[in-house]
């Protein structure tokens, strides 16, 4: 049983990585963080990553997991906001294979630390549907139900009222156009009513720096699901990275045995 894996997660000013202890989704030892390259080109961050990885002597074979500010489909990244716009139509794997040496997983950035609330934070032991929502620059989310990751949901951007949603209701936003917090908890209401109307949730975990100050929103919204701080904050990322690329680890560990055997038997 893997006891331990490596987590990184890029992002737009920094590439922040940490050794994680799976049963506990805890760190080891002090996280690393290296200033994102400019221009944050693939080439350029896989070798940040690197970067990363050399500062903790990860052994190859360790599962490591990798965050992109991007949706991943079988390894690409479609697109991407914050990173350079070369990224888009990258194998994230092939390229930090190339330039690491090391295999990783790659996910979405908002889908990893949505996973690592499920697991180990704010919504830890929560049977059904969980919605982790990251109010930041603009929204991620993350959809996870009864422990099951659905990858790449960006119900950030969900037209309402004739916007793209997280132009009236992202953290940035509030900031941006100088709302009060009630304000705010107004466009907030909309948003969640909205997805809870969609997917009737059994919670709700609100993410993003802006979590610090959920005492100044969260009660103003009239929800009939329950909405909660999330626990893990600038950890969450990484965490949920390691943790998804052990269970890959696992499930290719499983499949290879069984072509294995299934070979053996044949012959």
């Amino acid at each position: 049983m893997v006891k331990q894996a490596f987590g990184i997660d890029v992002g737009g000013s920094g590439v922040k990585g940490c050794l994680v202890d799976l049963k506990m989704g805890k760190f080891i030892g002090e996280r690393v963080r290296i200033p994102t390259p400019r221009p944050a080109t693939p080439k350029a961050v896989a070798e940040v990553c690197g970067q990363v990885m050399e500062a903790f002597n990860v052994p190859k074979g360790m599962p490591v997991g990798l965050t992109v500010p991007a949706p991943v489909k079988h390894n690409i990244a479609l697109f991407i906001a914050n990173l350079d716009p070369s990224w888009g139509g990258t194998d994230v794997c092939e390229l930090m294979k190339t330039h690491t040496g090391h295999s990783v997983t790659a996910l979405n950035d908002a889908d990893a630390a949505g996973y690592a609330e499920v697991m180990f934070g704010a919504a830890k032991g929560v049977k059904g549907t969980v919605i982790v929502t990251t109010l930041g620059t603009g929204i991620g989310t993350a959809l996870v139900h009864n422990g099951m990751l659905v990858p790449n949901t960006e119900l950030g951007h969900i037209e309402l009222d004739g916007y793209d949603y997280e132009t009236q209701a992202s953290s940035g936003q509030r900031t941006k156009q100088g709302l009060s917090y009630p304000q705010w908890a107004e466009r907030l209401q909309r948003y969640y009513s909205h997805l809870e109307m969609l997917f009737s949730p059994d919670l709700f975990v609100v993410g993003g720096g802006v979590s610090r100050d959920h005492d100044k929103f969260l009660p103003l919204l009239d929800l009939k699901t329950p909405i909660i701080p999330a626990a893990l904050r600038n950890e969450a990322g990484i965490i949920g990275a390691a943790t998804l690329a052990a269970q890959a680890a696992k499930t290719q560990a499983k499949t290879e045995a069984k072509a294995a055997k299934h070979k053996t038997s044949k012959e």
